[in-house]
């Protein structure tokens, strides 16, 4: 199973093996997929290097009231304490196969309106009495499968909404004790640390930056990550691809260079991981269901987008160096300690992450800028720049280099290359 590392800054296996997290976002993969459609789902996303599925048990888009593919709705007469044994015997396949693939479900027991009905269909059922008792059956339901508990579902959280949470996860715990790790879905532009930062329940912290174009997500990453008491943190919602910038078609759609902007971004100014999503994916988007939020595309037709592939090669570089020593290099205004040059602003901002042994540094250039490097940042009497393409995962060597003084670097970045690149400097054992 998985827990959190020494040094409270990373997600590890139990052996102490980094775990990189890279879900993709399924909200309702339990509620609209058959077996069959789930298989394929699956697969292909395990083909792309995805550790996790992010999906939620009582779904969002009407997840009490409307039935899955197989005619059954999950609680009777609406009662939390009452499943559906038919129902959850289909999550249950869905699990198991997830697992096979080896990939974790991210699990959120319920969405925010089934306890908070700010806005969605609900209806709301659940109190902190009968909270606690689900946490404690669907918990006990998936005590022995690789599940990643995210509570919460999109809603802010006031004292009485908090309470349900808290016995929810009380009940959970009682269920699966420390073998399972927790986190929390905040509302969209928020941090779970705002709501249960204080709850001893929560094992790493999430971010939702949202659906909008350049949106500075590095900027929350660090706030979580300084914040006390000390916690891995991720952007588990960011902008999906294929999804109108802020909500608004006329402002253009997300596509895969919004994807690896906002997932440099956030790994290099400290996260443990990245979240994709897609538009047409969440929904599970068909013919047979009106579109939500300006869906354009068939779910299937949509499991290929170069957002959806590309994502795995930041996890790969990552997994190729050392792991558990890495830390951001981000300062909120100037110049870093590796980038001697101005970082810019809005969507041009350059960002960098370090190891702290100093055996290598990275530096992701949104949009082909020059940058001069401080030599020094890595140790030894010779070191490997090179030039990483965030869309194919390819590295293309510069060269050795003294590591003294400064050095400006000019990226390959064209129209036909793409604009994005990252600059790796290594000690030769590890370029």
């Amino acid at each position: 199973m998985l827990k959190i590392s020494n040094n409270n800054r990373f997600i590890v296996e139990c052996t102490g093996r980094p775990f990189f997290y890279l879900a993709d976002t399924a909200w309702e993969l339990f509620h609209r997929l058959d077996r069959e459609e789930s298989n394929f789902y699956l697969a292909n996303r395990a083909a792309k290097g995805f550790n996790a599925i992010q999906a939620v048990a009582l779904a969002e888009l009407n997840g009490l009231n409307a039935p899955n593919r197989y005619g059954d709705c999950p609680l009777l007469e609406n009662d939390p304490t009452q499943p559906n044994e038919k129902y959850w015997q289909h999550v249950d396949y869905v699990v198991h196969k997830a697992n096979e693939l080896g990939m974790y479900i991210t699990m959120l027991p319920t969405w925010g309106d089934k306890y908070n009905k700010l806005w969605g269909i609900g209806p709301e059922v659940f109190t902190s009495k009968n909270a606690r008792v689900y946490g404690q059956w669907i918990a006990q339901r998936y005590a022995k499968c690789d599940i990643i508990w995210m509570l919460g579902g999109d809603r802010p959280l006031l004292p009485k909404h908090l309470s349900i949470i808290r016995a929810m996860a009380e009940g959970i715990r009682s269920s699966v004790g420390d073998t399972q790790l927790f986190t929390f879905h905040p509302h969209g532009g928020e941090a779970s640390s705002t709501y249960v930062g204080a709850e001893g329940w929560l094992d790493f912290n999430t971010i939702q930056s949202g659906h909008v174009r350049d949106c500075e997500n590095y900027r929350s990453i660090a706030v979580d990550y300084r914040r006390l008491p000390l916690r891995p943190v991720i952007d588990a919602e960011p902008g999906y691809e294929n999804h109108p910038n802020s909500f608004n078609p006329e402002k253009g759609w997300l596509d895969h260079h919004d994807i690896r902007r906002s997932l440099y971004w956030s790994v290099f100014a400290g996260a443990c991981g990245y979240t994709y999503g897609c538009n047409d994916i969440w929904q599970m988007r068909t013919n047979r269901f009106p579109p939500v939020g300006w869906a354009r595309s068939n779910w299937k037709d949509s499991l290929d987008l170069p957002g959806a592939g590309q994502v795995q090669h930041c996890r790969a570089m990552m997994e190729a160096r050392p792991y558990l020593t890495r830390i951001p290099d981000v300062a909120e205004f100037g110049r870093t300690s590796v980038v001697l040059s101005d970082l810019g602003t809005g969507a041009d901002r350059i960002c960098s992450t370090r190891d702290s042994e100093s055996t290598y540094a990275m530096v992701y250039i949104p949009s082909g800028q020059r940058v001069t490097i401080d030599m020094t940042c890595v140790a030894g009497p010779k070191v490997a720049a090179s030039w990483f393409n965030p869309r194919s995962g390819e590295s293309h060597s510069i060269g050795l280099f003294d590591p003294i003084g400064r050095m400006e670097f000019d990226p390959p970045a064209t129209d036909h290359t793409g604009r994005d690149w990252v600059l790796t400097i290594d000690a030769p054992t590890i370029g």
